[in-house]
């Protein structure tokens, strides 16, 4: 039986009956996305029709998903709520502290050997408040996910922003911080702008070389890495049911990328297979009785410019391979075009690696395609021309491929197999010889790409693909290889072709497994002991924020002005700084030491202006913080792009910034500035970045009157004793606000709480 059958059956009894107060309210068809968010309401049943892009509403989710980096602050937020067991069924899933390096026995065994501190700890919180907890090894948290916990209709939210990836199986599912988790798990509603809607129609077929992955690949080129902000994306037509659920799982795994809300598709025979294969044809049995619920209406789909925001329509017979990048994932080129615009931009041509697999591209499916190119190599009398490397999903699959035969595939052409984790997808992959940081090329079937992603190397150019593509590109060894049109000499000197992929959508014999590596918890966790070490560097219980002075903010430095593309690893890196993701204090220490400062170009090199001289970023804060003097961060576009992580928003919040204003944000980090009591605020103008100078004294004025709607005024006291004053939008609302005045979200809670006991 699945897990929490009788939650899935609670929320499929009530379906019908909450659409037809949905349908009378709203008064037109409607799409799947609607659907499931109004039968997810907080008051039940629907009451207004909200307005896509402007209406503050709030949910009630069904389940919490939580990755052991991002796990551990969430936790450390939950336990000062005072509850003594989650309110949703909630997980912990152990994928991101296992560092690739030699191969998956002994990196797992070195990582449970270094982090035992944490997982120790995770296990416990988990057992102590009733958490199902995964262990290391058992696989990363989105292909765990959707094998266990995912739904059709369902709703969930999880600290990692490719929780995504549950689209796939019908499931509305969004990547939040773990503030947003902790309120959800305390019992409290979770508040979300109602998204606007983006239709993508397929129609025709894959074929040959084509993927799941090349769709999210062009809908990226097309929509780019803020296209899809504020908006979910659902996917539909007769090209869509052609997909098996995993296919689509990538496709909705990378919408992070175009940074959409989440992404969806709807009901299918894919889909029920995948619940079937996976033990779970309970809630296939469910899924069916309500299935004309679980898609959008007809005439939706007959008419969609009528009923969505944007339409997108792709001919899936005409579709090519795409690689996208380097440093961007929206940086879309089809294989055919890469050869001339590689050479145009001087990109490296040789592949020193490829690598598949992350919780993007490794099922069943996919590691059946690539090792169907595997095979070529003996069977051709090829040979490998640049590393390659396979990280599968969960345990699950792992054991699945090895029994099938795969892995001696991939071992037999020197490929070698890292733990079923994260690992060189977040930059938890110790590769030799990057810290020389030379200019080179490596091709991965992972979702992003960005400068130093993967090993730290700024020169490492990213390229993204389908598993199958990047198995042809490791086995050629050259970026402009083409394996559609392009022949290989082999051993003897003669010119081969790689076949077209070929693979399962679902193992014949079914999935197999010993041990998935899955800890239930306690019944009764009131005796379960937690226990943080005070002199702990990778744990450190929270202390509350301070709250709101009641005045204006005056006096405050600038901190930095971040130029260009600043994201989540720009703000807080991950890699080696993973093993700090539970001690605010110490991860702290990488404050946006990866942002190019505007004045300079140089990074994690700023100016501090009570002394005049330059140094690190965290260093300069703590002075800052030190001399009890505020200050401001101020950014370029998309401000926050990437990872749902909220150490992003509490780095700063602990060291003393203030406020933080940009030209825009990515959605996740603007929620997650908001429930950390900070400022999260949008030049009105966007040109007004440019009147920012490096020795400018700020001040925020308004705070004293803060409304929803209404601008803020921001002074520039410049070096030379001239001002500039500027108008600074927000997107707060009355409770928002409210968790500014209180110094966080979590102050309210836990006084909340206090106050009902």
């Amino acid at each position: 039986m699945a897990f929490d059958i009788e939650m899935i059956r609670k929320v499929y009894e009530n379906f019908s009956s909450r659409l037809t107060v949905i349908r009378k309210v709203v008064n037109h068809p409607l799409t799947l996305t609607e659907k499931i968010l109004y039968t997810h309401l907080w008051q039940d049943e629907a009451t207004e029709s909200y307005t896509r892009g402007s209406s503050y509403v709030e949910f009630s989710p069904d389940r919490v998903a939580m990755q052991d980096a991002t796990a551990q602050m969430a936790l450390l937020q939950f336990m000062q709520s005072g509850r003594t067991k989650v309110a949703v069924p909630s997980t912990v899933h152990c994928d991101h502290l296992i560092e690739a390096r030699d191969n998956s026995k002994d990196d797992l065994s070195r990582a449970i050997n270094e982090s035992s501190e944490v997982y120790d700890f995770l296990a416990s919180v988990s057992n102590k408040y009733g958490i199902g907890f995964w262990k290391p090894g058992a696989g990363i948290i989105h292909q765990v996910v959707l094998e266990n916990y995912a739904f059709p209709g369902g709703m969930m939210i999880g600290t990692d922003s490719h929780t995504v990836n549950a689209g796939g199986l019908g499931m509305i599912a969004i990547g939040v911080g773990g503030a947003d988790a902790c309120d959800v798990m305390a019992g409290l509603p979770w508040e979300l702008k109602m998204p606007k809607l983006i239709g993508v129609k397929l129609t025709g077929k894959l074929n040959g070389w084509t993927s799941p992955k090349d769709v999210i690949l062009k809908v990226a080129g097309l929509l780019t890495v803020k296209g899809g902000t504020g908006a979910i994306v659902e996917y539909f037509g007769d090209g869509a049911k052609s997909f098996s659920c995993t296919g689509k799982g990538t496709i909705c795994n990378m919408g992070a990328e175009i940074g959409a809300t989440t992404s969806i598709f709807g009901y299918d025979d894919t889909l029920r297979r995948y619940l079937k294969a996976t033990g779970r044809e309970d809630i296939a049995s469910l899924a069916d009785n309500i299935k004309e619920h679980l898609t959008g209406d007809d005439e939706v789909y007959a008419n969609p410019q009528k009923y969505f925001n944007q339409v997108i329509e792709i001919n899936l017979n005409e579709l090519e391979p795409h690689l996208n990048g380097p440093f961007t994932p929206d940086l879309a080129t089809p294989i055919s075009k890469m050869k001339e615009v590689a050479a145009a931009n001087g990109w490296p041509m040789k592949i020193e690696v490829g690598l598949i697999g992350s919780c993007t591209n490794s099922s069943y499916e996919d590691i059946s395609r690539s090792v169907s190119i595997a095979k070529q190599v003996a069977e051709k009398g090829l040979k490998l021309k640049s590393d390659f490397t396979i990280t599968p999903g969960s345990e699950q699959v792992r054991f699945t491929i090895e029994r099938d035969g795969f892995l001696k595939v991939f071992d037999e052409i020197g490929a070698t197999v890292f733990a079923n984790a994260c690992g060189p997808c977040i930059g938890m992959w110790a590769r030799m010889g990057a810290e020389k940081k030379e200019k080179n090329t490596i091709v991965h079937s992972f979702n992003r790409n960005f400068a130093k992603r993967a090993d730290g190397n700024p020169n490492t150019f990213a390229f993204v693909g389908s598993p199958e593509m990047v198995t042809a590109m490791a086995i050629a060894g050259r970026l402009d290889f083409n394996p559609i049109t392009d022949t290989l000499m082999n051993e003897k000197g003669e010119q081969v072709k790689l076949d077209p992929p070929v693979g399962t959508e679902l193992p014949v014999n079914g999935f197999s497994v010993e041990d998935r590596g899955f800890q239930a918890p306690a019944e009764d966790g009131s005796n379960v002991q937690v226990i943080v070490s005070p002199t702990s560097k990778r744990l450190q219980l929270l202390e509350p924020f301070a709250p709101w002075e009641g005045k204006d903010l005056s006096e405050m430095k600038l901190l930095i002005k971040a130029k260009g593309k600043c994201t989540t690893d720009h703000i807080s890196m991950a890699g080696p700084w993973l093993r700090f993701r539970g001690h605010l204090d110490n991860i702290s220490n990488n404050l946006l030491i990866g942002a190019v400062n505007f004045f300079n170009d140089r990074t994690d090199y700023v100016k501090n202006q009570l002394t005049g001289e330059y140094g690190t970023v965290p260093a300069t804060q703590r002075a800052y913080k030190a001399a009890g003097v505020g200050s401001v961060v101020v950014g370029d576009e998309n401000y926050g792009e990437g990872s749902s992580r909220e150490h992003a928003a509490m780095e700063p919040r602990h060291l003393g910034v203030r406020a933080v204003i940009v030209k825009s944000f990515a959605r996740i980090h603007e929620t997650n500035l908001k429930k950390q009591g900070m400022l999260a605020l949008t030049f009105a103008e966007k040109s007004d970045y440019d009147k920012i100078q490096e020795n400018d004294t700020i001040e925020v004025i308004g705070l004293t009157t803060f409304t929803p709607g209404q601008p803020l005024k921001v002074v520039l006291h410049h070096e030379n004793n001239t001002k500039d004053e500027i108008l600074v939008n927000h997107t707060y609302n009355q409770q928002q606000i409210e968790w500014f005045k209180a110094g966080g979200a979590l102050n309210i809670i836990r006084r909340d709480f206090a106050s009902a006991n």
